[in-house]
């Protein structure tokens, strides 16, 4: 999905915000923003105690933590990724660290046929239909990978609600660079919103529930989202020719300043809201559910 110019890591392998050390990081910390999100979500939808798990798109294994909370040390905890150094480091961290049983798998969730271990009781897959050729296709795996009376749980972003109010009066900066590179990797950024489309195409008929959860923060809060995902764009943005140099300088200049203690609006435009008065909205995060049919 990737187009020849859009900064990712192995070739075609669809990720569209790069596989840099800064992006790992901002995968780190954006799982620690909405994990609280993902643990209300999978609380609803019940995961007992001895159930085998499956996590797609599994990451540095931070949802992996969680279900093997609740899958217990009876239960088991599979991560699927394409990206096997990640993969591979988080299984390490959690066998060294987290009572259960974990295994990972290196495939990439729209080639792979099976998963060892399957089929599972639960299976899982936060931001990833935003990553994928065709949603409605993937849906339809991880509901095959799932075993009669099991529930197929996937989380996405609606990225289009981030905002900043009061507005920065470079935020049309930070849409042109990250909406611009998202179409470029043909990412949808509503793919969220969508999910229970993805669902019916999938021949699953429609969610048995959704959740729709938003934050809105402080901006000194959520600003190291804005800038990591900003920062990790630029590159590719700058050849593409989506944006130039002062542009994106005078945006990171006035993200800095609106969050910088005891300063309002940039040197020269009067006083204005300080990092106390504005407020901050990442993605929503939307939820879809569907439970297996006995047979």
């Amino acid at each position: 999905m990737t187009g020849p110019d859009v900064a990712t890591g192995p070739p075609g392998d669809g990720y569209a915000l790069g596989r840099t050390s800064a992006e790992y990081q901002r995968l780190r910390w954006q799982a620690a923003l909405f994990e609280q999100v993902t643990a209300r979500v999978l609380g609803q939808v019940g995961v007992g105690r001895g159930q085998r798990c499956l996590d797609v798109g599994c990451g540095a294994g931070d949802v992996m933590r969680l279900l093997a909370g609740l899958a217990g040390p009876a239960g088991q905890v599979t991560g699927i990724d394409n990206d096997a150094r990640l993969g591979g480091e988080a299984l390490a961290v959690l066998r060294a660290t987290v009572p259960g049983r974990f295994d990972f798998v290196a495939a990439d969730v729209e080639t792979a046929e099976e998963v060892p271990g399957g089929p599972f009781d639960l299976v899982f897959a936060r931001f990833l239909l935003f990553h994928v050729h065709d949603p409605a296709a993937v849906v339809r795996k991880l509901y095959g990978w799932t075993k009669p009376g099991g529930v197929l749980l996937v989380q996405d972003f609606d990225a289009r609600t981030m905002d900043v109010v009061p507005p920065l009066a470079t935020w049309p900066e930070y849409e042109r660079v990250v909406y611009g590179m998202f179409a470029q990797a043909g990412a949808d950024p509503g793919v969220g919103r969508k999910l229970p489309l993805h669902f019916s195409a999938a021949g699953l008929g429609l969610p048995d529930g959704t959740d729709v959860t938003g934050l809105l923060l402080p901006l000194p809060e959520i600003v190291r989202m804005y800038r990591a995902m900003y920062t990790n764009l630029r590159p590719a943005a700058l050849r593409l020719g989506l944006t130039t140099e002062a542009d994106g300088d005078a945006f990171l200049a006035e993200l800095t300043e609106a969050t910088a203690p005891g300063q309002g609006q940039r040197q020269g435009q009067g006083p204005g809201p300080g990092p106390a008065d504005r407020t901050a909205m990442p993605p929503l995060v939307i939820s879809a559910w569907k439970r297996k049919p006995l047979r």
